[in-house]
């Protein structure tokens, strides 16, 4: 076991500040303004991007629009309505206008009320208002070349309802293989469609032609075409062979031309890559999903292929990492992408015609949502471990703060110091991750632990900032954060080594880690406790059924038995795959329901919490696990958030969340 320390000079701000700074306290949940989608202006002289924040009177979360200089000055709010929000800001072409979606209403128009509407915005002047001629909810927006055209994505609108039968609920009927979605609830037949939008005569029409949802519209640079993805076949949903399609704009209504063919995903919707055209239209580069038998184990590559269809060249396979949002350099010799990397997402490039990837820029860094102009200014959303995230340029090479959102608030927070490590496994595999000690730490000193589980489990814990970290380390807890295989970061096997084998080797992995801490003279071997959120819960579930060393337990959002989650969340197509049926591979599911099946081994106190209309793992399956321990006198409490999804978004209840976490840790080890 080794421990890998950051130098001295990066890590200058994660040393205790002056006296008069705090630690971190659960209240500071909801004081971090949340930066994100940033957006350049065509001459590169402007950033706009969205700023989330908690409005602790209304008790709900608002986003609005803002806008920067590319100098970093002159930051100022374009909406700021108290009760609404705005998001997914972007230029017109030729950076007169700033389009934008809400929710929001015009007082005096009597509109029947829809999700989400798209709104223009002056940008040197003016009042937003709404593109008229659209029934339905935009979900997502391109504008044209030209500035003449948008190409949209519109989900249906409801079916109105008969006359006298407004105020009366109507039978929910249900058809569809996947049948529920965390954040809606049921799902209905209505699609989510491309439609093609003049701004000059308020026209819109749909630009394809079948019954299938479609996403993610790119304009051709001669604006004749509409790249976008959808999954165009019968009872799509058993599938991930999602592929890249054309729509000829001066054919509307009319069957698109499919340009990728392999079998599985290619810029999947969820991964938020758009299809990058080359300069020239000739080609398009796009995300390509590794083999489709591992779902959400599989590699995501970076593919390229010609926009009228033909072969399609995977050029960072050799990488095995995983990248994200593609865009291509002005004269189309490259194209550049994010690579997420051990603990860091870093830019890097790849000649457009293969050849060794190559970091533009690289270092202890988080970047995410590139954004760039025709001159080549490039912005993006930037993470570091002593603050919350900001959009910074990256210019010659260097990057700039061009916002400074959250700047006073990490100037007030006294930090711990973070550790990167590097433990041996009980099979030998190594595995990497964070050691956080609380504000103030004397080296040799023994101090209560927090093994703290992500969830996914196909993601990892990185460099960037984490509040609940820095709310558990305030709290005098040193906070064990590692990346178990099923994380991803660090290739495809170590991301796949829980293919259907949960609670197995990523049990063993976060043990290694907490034996370490033990060892490194860091941890209490009589004051640990465990906790997480999603797979974070269940692998809570998992590690405290297998092992009595831990004092007190948070399992958030999670399922023991894992035989409840088939047909009650929006799993199914996974679950399918992965596991195969539960009637005809019983033994698979029965194994990995062991935290509930052999709750009897659990003697850890857990607290569990959830939100009571989850879908991404169902209430149901926290009642089961808590039920369990209760009904054996293992001490427990439950604790259930009205109104909440699979993410508790409510502000009170953000931080009501992190002071019972913290008090259940504190009255067992405390």
């Amino acid at each position: 076991m080794r421990v890998l320390l950051f130098s001295a000079g990066l890590w200058a701000l994660a040393l205790p500040h002056a006296a008069w700074a705090e630690r971190a306290q659960p209240e500071d949940m909801v004081r971090i303004q949340q930066v994100s989608e940033p957006a350049i202006s065509p001459d590169g002289s402007l950033v706009v991007y969205t700023v989330e924040t908690d409005n602790a009177a209304n008790d709900e979360a608002e986003s609005h629009i803002w806008i920067a200089g590319w100098d970093g000055t002159g930051a100022r709010p374009l909406t700021w309505r108290v009760g609404e929000s705005e998001f997914t800001p972007r230029f017109s072409p030729n950076g007169k206008a700033i389009a934008f979606l809400s929710s929001r209403w015009p007082e005096d128009d009597g509109s029947e009320e829809i999700p989400n509407r798209l709104w223009l915005l002056p940008t040197f002047g003016g009042e937003a208002f709404p593109i008229p001629g659209i029934m339905g909810s935009v979900t997502d927006y391109a504008f044209s070349p030209s500035g003449t055209k948008l190409a949209l994505i519109v989900q249906d609108p409801k079916p109105k309802k008969t006359e006298g039968s407004e105020d009366r609920p109507e039978p929910i009927v249900i058809d569809r293989y996947r049948f529920k979605e965390d954040g809606v609830g049921y799902l209905d037949n209505r699609r989510e469609r491309l439609w093609l939008y003049d701004l000059v005569s308020g026209k819109a029409e749909r630009l394809t032609d079948g019954d299938f949802d479609e996403a993610l519209p790119a304009w051709s640079p001669d604006g004749k075409r509409v790249a976008f993805v959808s999954r165009r076949f019968p009872d799509a949903e058993r599938s991930p062979d999602f592929n890249i399609w054309t729509a000829d704009v001066a054919k509307p209504g009319q069957a698109p031309k499919q340009v990728t063919k392999y079998e599985g995903a290619d810029s999947d919707p969820g991964f938020g890559s758009y299809p990058a055209w080359s300069p020239d239209g000739s080609q398009i580069a796009y995300l390509r999903t590794g083999d489709p038998s591992l779902i959400w184990y599989a590699t995501t590559d970076l593919a390229v292929v010609p926009s009228g269809g033909g072969e399609e060249r995977v050029l960072t396979e050799a990488l095995d990492r995983n990248v994200l949002n593609p865009f291509w350099s002005s004269d189309g010799s490259t194209i550049s992408f994010i690579v997420e990397d051990d603990g860091v997402q870093r830019l890097a490039s790849v000649p457009a015609v293969g050849g060794s990837v190559s970091d533009v820029k690289s270092g202890e860094w988080v970047f995410s949502e590139p954004t760039v102009s025709p001159n080549g200014h490039v912005a993006m959303r930037v993470g570091q471990l002593t603050a919350p995230d900001e959009i910074y340029a990256l210019e010659n090479g260097k990057l700039r703060a061009l916002t400074s959102h959250n700047a006073e608030f990490a100037k007030n927070l006294e930090l711990g110091k973070v550790e990167r490590i590097s433990v041996i496994s009980k099979d030998g595999a190594e595995v990497r991750g964070f050691i956080q000690t609380p504000p103030g730490y004397r080296k040799g000193s023994r101090v209560p632990t927090m093994l703290y589980i992500h969830g996914g489990p196909t993601s990892q814990f990185d460099v960037s900032f984490d509040i609940m970290r820095e709310i558990f380390s305030g709290g005098g807890y040193a906070v064990i954060t590692v990346n178990p295989r099923g994380s991803t970061g660090y290739g495809q096997t170590h991301a796949a080594g829980i293919d259907a084998a949960w609670g197995t080797v990523d049990v063993e992995d976060v043990l290694a880690a907490v034996d370490h801490a033990v060892a490194e003279g860091i941890a209490d071997p009589d004051k640990l406790v465990i906790g997480g959120w999603s797979y974070g819960g269940m692998l809570t579930n998992y590690t405290i059924a297998r092992d009595t060393r831990f004092k007190a337990a948070m399992s958030g959002a999670s399922i023991g038995n894992i035989l409840a989650g088939y047909g009650t969340d929006h799993y199914v197509y996974e679950y399918d795959v992965e596991l195969g049926y539960p009637w005809e591979n019983r033994e698979v599911w029965e194994k990995l329901s062991y935290p509930f099946l052999h709750n009897d081994r659990i003697v850890t106190p857990t607290l569990f919490m959830v939100g009571d209309e989850d879908v991404n793992v169902p209430t149901l399956a926290t009642e089961q696990m808590y039920q369990g321990l209760r009904s054996r006198g293992i001490e427990t409490r439950m604790v259930i958030y009205p109104g909440e999804f699979h993410g508790i978004n409510r502000p009170s209840f953000k931080v009501d969340r992190l002071k019972r976490w913290l008090d259940w840790y504190d009255a067992h080890v405390k």
